[in-house]
């Protein structure tokens, strides 16, 4: 491509910029953003991204999702024009301040230049992705990244655009980087999507992420729905037709129409279900988006209109009824849902909602800003609460750092109730959080000093779990002390991280008790505390450190006595074992040299190169997550420990999640080399009880299909039957068929593969 041909290219980008900008309802400051281009651009003049196109494109794309696709300013657009700039350039932050001027933002006296800087400088500490290549590195980005959120929430979404569209020019990267990026954006940005209430970015990133690691699967289920289109459409239009004459007659202009579930989404209900995806019959729901006449109450048009689908509709799901009108989600998210059984006999989910609750759900926070005559925007109370929550949180974070992560991650994707204080406060917890839970939520001397409370006047202990409405009285003694059993029924990151705390003050109290009573025993005995007489007495105490003799002295554990002086005295060595250790070494040292040995012989593995998976005379150059037992045929990666071996986890598993996260340089690229070998995979079936069926499951298994059973355990209770069993197989086409066949045997109504 020519030079004239780029600069059109890249004028036509930075054009539709400015038009979207334009049509937007925000104050016209088209010559500062003029400015940030024009800088951006001389800038990353000459660099080029990984997919060969010129790098400008890159920033430009940003600040077109960060204007269109979030609703945000000037301001944004022009941080987001220059995010990159400090970072891949020899330019600065002061540079950047220089561009604006002496301009100020308006009622604020805050020079313009500042502003956009502050922001850019925010981005350019979080760079690179949230996690680096060490667990407490991850853990102080991540930390970083949420402390910028509180100072402007505009970091966070202009990284989030960074990150959306990185995700989407995702197929120019290497394999193992993509892995790495989609586990990335899977296990944290698109909860924090989430959470912000950015639902369409969310739902981008989530599909985005599940093609990347799952690719067969995602074109499966994207060819499966695109086949179904226009039966869907039939069914829609016979449902939505007589809702539509009502709306009309009510006098109301609105939008109705059938949003289709995400590819994702549709994938985790067929796991979580373990069935098919012709078997989920909820792939779309209806939405009416109305918008609200003037003078008129926006609930009560929605409660209108409920009244009137359930007149038409008047078989109503009683637990899908869904009122986030008068409660509002933690996200911001307001809408009436109900579902009734259509036409054609389907369930059918209606979201109801106004124009307002529709942009707030669709772009979450930023729809909460109201826009002064100043330009400048006012934070919603709710997204001010959760940032303090944070907050508190990031004061005492996890000192390690996957539990801190997935401590911050309960507050993100947690599904909520609504629980009351006996004054009629309301408090938001995530679903299954107890007692202990809310009374670590209202202070931490509540939490540490609870000892049961009263829900809806009925006694009940700390482990109980708590639903919505119900009304919560803590009861507490000063002489109450924290137990290790509490951290079995604390769930959300705020508990877990004062009760953490309460343990470590605790500990401290211990630990401080010990060491005043271990200087005064030495002292007592005329003996010297320095380094080596420390490390004497503790290795022959068999504790690992200073702070667990403390602790244990403190706990009792440890008894001082005159004994102890003997680890003073350093042992004597016979002249015999001083000569036969340095004529052929100790045990100890043989070992050592053998392992040395080991590790110097294991060959460097080339982590840019797809790592084939094969067995050579019995030995595998790899070894099997116990956590998810992975079979020939699964979509897999390799991760390399500490000792170099390839360990094989299925891309989905948990565990696998984080190492995504948090270890995408050791990640590998994998592919099956087809071999001999048989795998354990783990079955169940279910079904109903009868007489000879065991027997016919058995037959089915090894002798038609000459599979190895290996273990066998069945259950049955009131006519039904569980079925669990491990059995001997090639790679997972092997279990499909054998759970395909199983499914036909008459009584069998599930037959799945475990693990």
């Amino acid at each position: 491509m020519s030079p004239e041909e780029e600069n059109k290219i890249i004028d036509e980008a930075y054009e539709k910029l400015i038009n979207g900008y334009l049509s937007s309802k925000h104050r016209k400051k088209v010559e500062k953003i003029d400015k940030a281009f024009r800088f951006a651009r001389r800038a990353h003049e000459g660099i080029r991204r990984r997919s060969g196109e010129p790098y400008i494109l890159h920033p430009i794309a940003v600040a077109t999702i960060v204007s269109q696709e979030i609703g945000l300013g000037s301001t944004s657009i022009c941080a987001a024009l220059l995010h990159d700039v400090v970072e891949d350039t020899e330019y600065t932050l002061d540079d950047i301040k220089s561009i604006f001027g002496d301009e100020l933002v308006c009622g604020t006296g805050e020079e313009v230049g500042d502003k956009i800087a502050n922001i850019v400088e925010g981005l350019t500490k979080i760079s690179g992705g949230i996690f680096g290549d060490k667990a407490s590195a991850q853990a102080e980005n991540f930390k970083k990244l949420l402390l910028t959120m509180s100072d402007d929430i505009r970091v966070i979404l202009i990284k989030m655009a960074d990150r959306l569209h990185n995700m989407r020019t995702l197929a120019s990267m290497p394999a193992a980087k993509q892995y790495k990026i989609a586990g990335e954006t899977l296990y944290i940005y698109a909860p924090l999507a989430h959470r912000l209430g950015l639902f369409a970015i969310k739902t981008e990133l989530e599909d985005l992420s599940f093609k990347y690691e799952h690719p067969d699967i995602y074109k499966a289920i994207s060819e499966d729905i695109a086949a179904g289109e226009s039966k869907r459409q039939d069914l829609f239009d016979r449902f939505s037709s007589p809702i539509r004459k009502r709306l009309d007659a009510m006098g109301l202009e609105y939008e109705f129409k059938a949003r289709i579930k995400s590819c994702y989404s549709i994938w985790k209900k067929m796991q979580a279900k373990r069935i098919p995806l012709n078997e989920i019959y909820d792939i779309y729901a209806a939405r009416i988006v109305f918008e609200c006449p003037e003078g008129k109450d926006e609930n009560v048009v929605c409660w209108s209109i409920y009244n009137q689908i359930t007149k038409i509709y008047n078989k109503i799901h009683p637990d899908r009824i869904r009122d986030w009108l008068a409660h509002a989600k933690p996200n911001g998210y307001r809408a009436l849902h109900v579902t009734v059984m259509g036409p054609d006999g389907d369930w059918v989910e209606v979201q109801i909602r106004s124009r307002k609750m529709d942009n707030i759900d669709e772009r979450g926070v930023t729809a909460h800003w109201v826009y002064k005559e100043g330009g400048e925007m006012e934070e919603d109370s709710q997204l001010r609460g959760w940032l303090q929550e944070i907050e508190d949180i990031l004061k005492n974070p996890e000192p390690n750092a996957l539990d801190f992560l997935d401590s911050i991650k309960l507050n993100l994707y947690a599904r909520e109730i609504t629980v009351f204080t006996p004054k009629g406060d309301m408090i938001s917890l995530p679903m299954g959080a107890s007692v202990l839970d809310l009374a670590f939520t209202l202070h931490s001397e509540i939490g540490t000093h609870c000892i049961a409370a009263k829900v809806n006047h009925r006694l009940v202990p700390l482990s109980h779990r708590l639903s919505s409405g119900d009304q919560v009285e803590i009861l507490t003694s000063q002489s109450q002390r924290p137990q290790h059993e509490w951290s079995k029924w604390v769930v959300t990151a705020k508990g877990k991280t004062r009760l953490n705390n309460a343990f470590r003050h605790m500990r401290r109290e211990v630990v401080d008790k010990g060491e005043a009573t271990f200087k005064e025993f030495m002292a007592e005995n005329n003996a010297e505390i320095n380094n080596e007489n420390l490390t004497r007495i503790i290795s022959s105490l068999g504790v690992q450190n200073k702070e667990d003799l403390f602790f244990k002295v403190g706990k009792g554990d440890i008894e001082l006595t005159p004994l102890v002086f003997k680890a003073l005295k350093p042992a004597s060595q016979n002249l015999l074992s001083k000569w036969w250790k340095m004529s052929f070494g100790s045990k100890n040292d043989k070992n050592e040299k053998e392992q040395s040995n080991e590790k110097s012989s294991s060959k460097k593995i080339d982590r840019k190169k797809v790592y084939v998976l094969r067995t050579e005379n019995g030995t595998s150059n790899y070894q099997l997550a116990n956590c998810c037992h992975p079979l020939p045929g699964d979509d897999v990666l390799g991760y390399i420990d500490a000792n170099n071996k390839v360990i094989v986890h299925k891309i989905d598993c948990p565990t696998a999640m984080k190492l995504k996260s948090g270890y995408g340089s050791r990640l590998l690229e994998t592919q099956w080399e087809i071999g001999n070998e048989t795998f354990f995979a783990s079955i169940r079936v279910e079904g109903i009880d009868r007489m000879g069926i065991l027997q016919e499951i058995i037959y089915l298994i090894s002798t038609n299909l000459s599979i190895n059973i290996r273990r066998l355990n069945i259950t049955s209770n009131a006519g039904v039957f569980t079925c669990e069993m491990d059995v001997l197989v090639e790679d997972v086409n092997t279990v499909t068929k054998m759970c395909k066949r199983l499914g036909k045997v008459k009584g069998v109504s599930k037959a799945i593969r475990r693990s």
